[in-house]
């Protein structure tokens, strides 16, 4: 490979870590954004809802369309509205000007996670998928994890530098392009039906109830913070950030694991491990093992992750960028439903509110899942 292939490579993981660190930039600076639009710091929440939705709602049928344009065309230039939308919001003069940039900001997002997935499994060998997933799972946990330590730091000075430093990443991706990624003569027109495979969608449900009972519950293990062990604000934010830190730090381990073991297996174990570790963080007594057994889950959360990547993309049936987008829109969406329905069971029952995800990921993911291919799914 050459020296411009290798840096068009690293901007690929790069560009993992631009998606969730735009989306969670804004956690810690909520209420300067409040602040400066003349509204609470509740109302500014509306900055993360507003990126969610057409982030997960477009995914459906981002990676198909981007198959379909090309995948690096269609990646520079949401690099670019990216961009645009970015300095939208660094200079907006009223909250709606802001909610409609970080909108544009979630929409642009859709048509560039999907599609880098895809290339980093066009330009792997399959035996070594799983290693260059972990990676990119890696990076993404960076900027899961970071985002709001940078805002928050930002914001001290001015949130509004947040997004020019953002913008600026996103041009510089913008530049360095994807490697490969146009689309092939037999594939050129990939059809919404064919992200849509059977296989997909088991493997969309358990990617559903992974972000949704496992990756996603920070804000119950928040609860139970604050309610079995009166925290405050910046010691509950310490501990709910270990889940990050180990989900980072695992990351490519994980990676190894897959090529190794399988992502079927890999997922299983994912599911099994982690409701064991959800069931703990509802009922030990003592802080330090809960805040272990929520550092813990982060590793499972990977595990699961990387593993269904791993699973789509070696089975996509001729839409790879499509398969993997319809596979995290899923995901996105449990994250968006797991308040809704867990926090009436934890009012009327903390230990339920626990069990139940705990349950579910266990039981579901052998059961729903589907089985990879030997030749596809054996080290």
């Amino acid at each position: 490979m050459t020296a411009g292939g290798r840096v068009r490579t690293a901007g690929l993981y790069a560009g993992g870590f631009l998606g969730p660190f735009g989306g969670g930039v804004v956690t810690a600076m909520l209420p300067e954004l409040g602040d400066a639009f003349g509204v609470s710091a509740g109302a500014a929440s509306a900055s993360l809802t507003v990126y969610m939705i057409p982030f997960a709602a477009l995914m459906l049928v981002s990676g198909t369309y981007g198959e379909r344009w090309g995948a690096k065309r269609t990646v520079v230039l949401a690099y670019l509205v990216y961009v645009v939308a970015s300095l939208c919001c660094a200079f907006a003069g009223s909250e709606a000007l802001f909610l409609a940039g970080r909108a544009v900001q979630g929409a642009a997002n859709a048509f560039t996670t999907p599609l880098l997935l895809s290339a980093v499994a066009a330009v792997t060998p399959t035996e070594r998928l799983g290693t260059a997933l972990g990676w990119f799972a890696s990076m993404q946990a960076a900027g899961q994890t970071f985002s709001p330590l940078v805002g928050g730091l930002t914001a001290e000075v001015s949130w509004r530098w947040a997004f020019v430093g953002v913008a600026v990443v996103a041009m510089g991706l913008a530049v360095l392009g994807v490697p490969g990624g146009e689309r092939s003569a037999a594939t050129s027109r990939p059809s919404l039906r064919s992200a849509w495979q059977p296989r997909v969608l088991r493997s969309g449900v358990v990617a559903m109830l992974c972000w949704g009972c496992l990756g996603g519950l920070s804000f119950l293990v928040a609860l139970r913070l604050t309610d079995g062990f009166e925290l405050g604000a910046s010691t509950r934010g310490a501990l709910l950030t270990g889940f990050g830190v180990c989900g980072l730090l695992t990351a490519r381990a994980v990676g190894r694991a897959v090529d190794r073991f399988g992502s079927t297996r890999c997922v299983v174990a994912g599911a099994v491990v982690g409701g064991g570790l959800v069931l703990l963080v509802g009922v030990l007594p003592w802080l330090p093992t809960v805040a272990l057994a929520w550092a813990f889950a982060g590793a499972a959360t990977q595990l699961m992750l990387v593993g269904l990547n791993a699973l789509v993309l070696t089975s996509h049936g001729g839409n790879r960028g499509g398969a993997v987008s319809v596979l995290q829109s899923l995901r996105f969406l449990g994250g968006a439903l797991s308040p809704a329905a867990l926090v009436p069971v934890y009012h009327l029952s903390p230990g339920a509110a626990f069990a139940l995800p705990a349950v579910l990921l266990a039981v579901s993911a052998p059961v729903v899942l589907p089985r990879q291919r030997p030749e596809l799914d054996s080290p």
